[in-house]
């Protein structure tokens, strides 16, 4: 099969198992996506989910996120990893956007210049906070791209360069949260049926159905395969 026939057939898979795939945390504002996503980081979206109404109940806008002070914002989502760094980095990104005016502006250099705030927050934030077209990279999306034989990159970087070049631009904002949700329901990480699933049962390499059948069944690899290593900057934010 050729890239672009694997492409148009993964694209029609993802919109027909997930036409209008939601945005995994919960927010009320472009502000308040913007703290979930950053609380996200090496944390579940379930997790952030249960700790951000007693947060955003107190504060959903900057000027009452600074007012708390750092303290209060521990108090309130201590129970996610990394507590204390991402309580710090809140409260220090708050004053920097009132610093700014007072609101978050889709503008890339903006955003990533926050406290806390790396490109893939910056990414999640103007894909579904300002439909910018982007294409956030998280375990999941690294992952399935080199499983599915998107992209051999061994960096976030070039995972993210290489799923753009495949898919239509128009299609990067729904695409990267289909592919979440995809790895989290059929594709998962360990022991996982290549040829059994509905994407990696076409997608995937011979090679790599191999060599995940071998771990499957408990046969250690010769070497890592393509999906056994994901960046620290896949986990971060």
């Amino acid at each position: 099969m050729k890239r672009a026939e694997k492409v148009e057939r993964i694209g029609q898979i993802l919109d027909e198992l997930y036409p209008d795939p939601p945005i995994a945390l919960d927010h009320t504002n472009v502000y308040t996506l913007l703290v979930a996503v950053a609380l996200s980081a090496q944390t579940t979206d379930k997790k952030v989910n249960e700790i951000t109404p007693a947060l955003f109940a107190e504060a959903s806008t900057p000027e009452q996120m600074y007012a708390l002070g750092p303290e209060r914002i521990l108090e309130l989502i201590r129970q996610i990893g990394l507590a204390p760094t991402k309580a710090r980095n809140v409260w220090t990104a708050a004053g920097q956007i009132l610093d700014a005016g007072g609101e978050v502006l889709p503008d890339w250099n903006f955003l990533e210049r926050l406290a806390g705030v790396g490109h893939k927050t910056a990414s999640v934030v103007m894909a579904q906070g300002f439909d910018v077209p982007a294409f956030p990279v998280d375990t999941h999306i690294f992952r399935l791209a080199r499983r599915w034989g998107l992209s051999s990159g061994t960096t976030v970087e070039k995972v993210e360069a290489d799923l753009k070049r495949a898919f239509a631009k128009e299609t990067w904002n729904r695409r990267h949260l289909q592919i979440i949700y995809f790895g989290r329901e059929f594709c998962p990480a360990q022991r996982h049926d290549l040829v059994g699933c509905p994407i990696c049962s076409f997608a995937a390499t011979k090679k790599q159905i191999g060599a995940e059948a071998r771990a499957r069944r408990g046969k250690p690899k010769a070497k890592p395969g393509p999906t056994d290593v994901v960046p620290a900057e896949a986990h971060r934010g």
